[in-house]
C-alpha cells in the first residue's frame, strides 16, 4: 500500500454518468488483483475524503477506475482535467482468489458492480469463465468487451433492451445445467448478492462463491469503522481492511 501523487491521463464517458479514469502513477503499482480498490483524492479541496474504486486495469503505471457519479465528489472527478494531480492510496482491500484447481469460473455482476471483476477474467488465462451480467437498460451497459473475452458471455437486462429481459442471477440459474462451475464470483448491489445467497442455499448448490461487498467507506485502511458488516457467527468485519471480497456464507447479506 503506498499513497503518491498521480497525473490524470483520461477521463472519459462509459455509459449513462458512469466514467472511466486512467490516471499515471510516479512508478508501476504492480500486481492488483481483482476485488481490491484504491482511494483517490476528488481534486476538490472542499471535499477531504478520498472516494473508494474497485480497480479494473493496471498496467505499468497506468492504473483505471470506473464509477457513477452519485455526488459532488464523484462529479469533480468526472469533470477532472487531462494533467490534473490526484492523490492515489493503493491498492486496498483483498481481492479475489481462485482456487488453483477451479478451471470454471462463473462470474455474476450487475450494474457498477461489475467493474471489479473485469481484472479477474483478464488475468487468470489459465481458467474458463462463465459470465452472467445485468444493467438497468442498454444506456447503463458498459465494458462488454472485457466481458466477452469470457467463454461464454450472457448480458440481461431489466428492461429487456439488451438480451432477454431478467437479472443476472436468474440468468445463471437458468444455465447453470450447462455449466459445470468449480467456483463463482459475484460483485453488484446488495439485493442481488442477497439473492444470490437465497437461491445457492434454497437449491442446495454448493459450489465454493465470492462475493464484493459495496459498502460506504471513509479511511480505507480499517481505521474509522465506517464499512463494517455483519458476519454468520456473530462478530463482525472491516469490509475495506477484511474485504472487500467474502465468501458468501461468511457475511451477512
Amino acid at each position: 500500500m503506498k499513497e503518491v501523487i498521480s497525473t490524470v491521463k483520461e477521463v472519459k464517458l462509459i455509459a449513462d454518468n458512469v466514467y472511466s479514469l486512467t490516471v499515471t502513477l510516479p512508478e508501476p503499482v504492480g500486481e492488483v488483483r481483482g476485488g481490491q480498490f484504491l482511494n483517490i483524492s476528488t481534486g476538490d479541496s472542499s471535499r477531504l475524503l478520498k472516494r473508494p474504486f474497485g480497480i479494473v486495469k493496471a498496467e505499468g503505471c497506468d492504473v483505471t477506475v470506473c464509477f457513477q457519479v452519485k455526488g459532488g465528489g464523484t462529479l469533480a472527478l468526472a469533470d477532472a482535467r487531462v494533467g490534473d494531480k490526484l492523490s492515489v492510496l493503493l491498492p486496498l482491500g483483498n481481492g479475489f482468489i481462485l482456487s488453483e484447481n477451479a478451471k470454471n469460473i462463473v462470474v455474476i455482476g450487475g450494474g457498477v458492480g461489475i467493474f471489479p471483476l473485469v481484472p479477474v477474467i483478464c488475468g487468470n488465462k489459465d481458467k474458463k469463465f462463465y459470465t452472467y451480467i445485468g444493467f438497468r437498460n442498454k444506456g447503463c451497459a458498459c465494458l462488454l468487451d472485457e466481458f466477452e473475452k469470457s467463454e461464454k458471455f450472457t448480458v440481461v437486462t431489466d428492461d429487456g433492451s439488451i438480451g432477454e429481459k431478467d437479472n443476472a442471477v436468474n440468468a445463471y440459474l437458468k444455465d447453470r445445467e450447462n455449466v459445470r462451475a468449480d467456483m463463482i464470483i459475484a460483485c453488484g448491489p446488495p439485493v442481488m448478492l442477497r439473492a444470490l445467497k437465497t437461491q445457492l442455499k434454497d437449491k442446495g448448490i454448493t459450489t465454493p462463491c465470492l462475493v464484493s461487498l459495496e459498502e460506504r467507506m471513509g479511511c480505507g485502511i480499517g481505521a474509522c469503522l465506517v464499512c463494517v458488516c455483519g458476519k454468520t457467527d456473530g462478530s463482525r468485519a472491516r469490509v475495506c481492511k477484511d474485504g472487500p471480497v467474502f465468501d458468501i456464507n461468511e457475511v451477512e447479506l
